[in-house]
């Protein structure tokens, strides 16, 4: 991990962005994500937009300095009951008028003051041009503070240097209330990296749609796995001494099963993993919640803001909860266009929409693959009436990225998300996922997995859900299973297309040792440009279906290689 980040928690020099004292120009260090800016005259924004009536000696009309400064400042002076014991910040809200030097310095004294309650001017919008030394445009949270709003925004300057909006460092716990979270902005590192060769890590789906072309439909698997047995070991699976519990050693190939290291040339002593998932430095443009840190995000937008990392909106290694809020429009570089997870992360009754990412996770990723660092385990996500809807990724998964992580969705919409390579919907990798009355409906692939995409050693469970009129290029309109087992019960998929001119299996595609189980549940009306267009079942597969499931109406035929299945 960066070392600026790594030193955020401890950071409350922030009141200097206020007016308390001139921040020294100092030379950007490698962590840094521009060079320094000069501080800048105080910020004073009326609700309509013009100068504050207070002028430049930062007093509101009325209101003396000392307001700001000194005393028992979270409120908590006079709000003690008859015992005679702190009844909490929340008791009493502190008045913030719109002036975004104000709102810096009742950050930085709230952190000083075991927290606070901060009421910030309606219908405001605070415009952050500076930041700190680590590129916070305000103060790394790390007391309990709550910001509430009300049709106010907190935006990054559209002409400002690069920096992130808000901090929460371990120990911190925020909440935001009725705000906007706009325009935060951290800068990319390193060279472009292929989405194919990421993805090669944990699937041959690209391979086998190269052997596709190359060859015939019978082969496919056959010439994929000698294609893959030539190339490289590198996507096969590691050997079963590999240490399954080490973090993959730098050495290692990158095409090594997470989790997997090389053979230590010395003997091993503290470098055997890690518990703690760790921020880089340019993740997280909107809001990043450190390991440690605690976020609960209600009814707040956070939109157009753009990762060089990971999490565009929203990167959260620690404990978040978004509730009844929107995430649309930001951009990650890597993983996450509109959020990253790597903590314990509850989205309910919220919009995912309309993010990019450009390797996978357009809406939400759950753990990523390394690049130029280690990979990052997938923590806990589970979305629970909410809708993941219009995310795009030119690699994959389009809606939601899981890599060795946990996902769960339960009454729940993944519609309309695009993924070039594969899992239009969703793509799990070494991962468990469970959807409990979800819908995946009109996500599309140019690849594999239209509506899903599970794969490597992924363990996949859909109930009393549905996966419909989703399309593929190639394999899998519905759901493309790869060396993983995918029980289906009580559910149906239906009306999903494989279109490409060598497109297989419209409603399931599985292959390489993959199991699927079918319960209760109806695969009809697919439609494939070569047999089957219900169910293809590789040899080295299997492909379970109980008495009471039913394949039909499916085109040109419903079945390959599928016992107690009519073709």
């Amino acid at each position: 991990m960066a070392a600026g980040v790594a030193g955020l928690t401890g950071v409350v020099a922030l009141a200097a962005l206020g007016g308390l004292a001139a921040r020294d120009d100092k030379s950007a260090g490698p962590d840094r994500l521009s060079d320094a800016q000069a501080s800048t005259p105080k910020q004073n924004v009326s609700d309509a937009g013009k100068a504050d009536e207070g002028g430049e000696d930062g007093k509101d009309e009325g209101k003396g300095e000392d307001e700001w400064s000194g005393g028992d400042w979270s409120g908590q002076d006079d709000a003690r009951g008859e015992k005679g014991k702190d009844s909490g910040h929340k008791d009493r809200a502190k008045q913030v008028p719109c002036d975004t030097d104000k709102l810096i310095q009742a950050i930085t004294f709230a952190n000083q003051n075991h927290g606070a309650t901060l009421e910030l001017a309606k219908g405001c919008t605070y415009n952050l041009t500076r930041y700190d030394e680590f590129g916070n445009g305000l103060p790394v949270i790390t007391q309990e503070i709550t910001l509430k709003g009300h049709d106010t925004k907190i935006v990054r300057d559209a002409t400002a240097s690069y920096f992130r909006i808000l901090n929460v460092g371990t120990g911190g716990h925020l909440t935001l209330k009725g705000l906007t979270i706009k325009g935060g902005q951290t800068l990319s590192r390193g060279a472009p990296v292929q989405p194919a060769t990421v993805w090669s890590r944990y699937s041959n789906s690209v391979q086998a749609t190269a052997a596709a072309k190359a060859g015939t439909f019978a082969t496919v698997e056959a010439d994929t796995l000698k294609a893959t047995a030539a190339k490289a070991p590198a996507v096969a699976k590691p050997a079963t001494e590999a240490p399954a519990t080490a973090k993959p050693a730098t050495e290692a190939p990158a095409i090594a099963k997470p989790g997997a290291a090389a053979t230590p040339a010395a003997p091993v002593t503290a470098d055997v993993g890690t518990l703690v998932e760790e921020p880089e430095f340019n993740d997280g443009a909107g809001i990043l919640v450190q390991p440690g840190g605690r976020a609960d995000i209600e009814y707040t937008e956070i939109v157009q803001n753009q990762a060089g990392g990971k999490g565009g909106g929203l990167a959260n290694f620690g404990n978040t909860r978004l509730s009844k809020s929107t995430v649309t429009k930001n951009t990650a570089f890597l993983y996450g266009g509109g959020i990253f997870n790597a903590g314990v992360l509850q989205v309910d009754e919220s919009k995912i929409k309309d993010n990019e990412s450009g390797i996978g996770g357009g809406g939400i990723a759950n753990g990523a693959p390394g690049i130029l660092f280690d990979d990052v385990d997938g923590g806990s996500l589970w979305l629970y009436k909410s809708e993941v809807t219009g995310n795009r990724t030119i690699g994959f998964g389009g809606g939601i990225l899981d890599v060795e992580g946990e996902t769960k969705l339960e009454h729940s919409k993944v519609t309309g998300n695009t993924a070039v390579l594969a899992g239009g919907g969703l793509a799990v990798a070494d991962s468990q996922l469970t959807l409990k009355h979800t819908t995946v409906a009109k996500n599309s692939t140019v690849g594999v997995g239209g509506g899903l995409a599970v794969a490597f050693d992924s363990v996949a469970t859909i109930e009393d859900s549905s996966i419909k009129e989703n399309v593929a290029g190639f394999f899998g309109g519905g759901l493309f299973n790869e060396d993983s087992t995918t029980t289906l019960r009580n559910s149906e998929v239906v009306g999903n297309r494989a279109v490409g001119p060598l497109g297989i299996g419209g409603g399931i595609f599985n292959i390489f040792d993959g199991t699927v189980t079918l319960t209760k549940t109806k695969v009809a009306d697919n439609f494939a440009t070569l047999p089957p267009g219900g169910i293809f079942n590789s040899p080295s597969s299997e492909v379970e279906l109980d008495d009471k499931s039913a394949v039909k109406g499916n085109r040109p035929t419903n079945c390959f290689n599928v016992p107690r299945c009519f073709a």
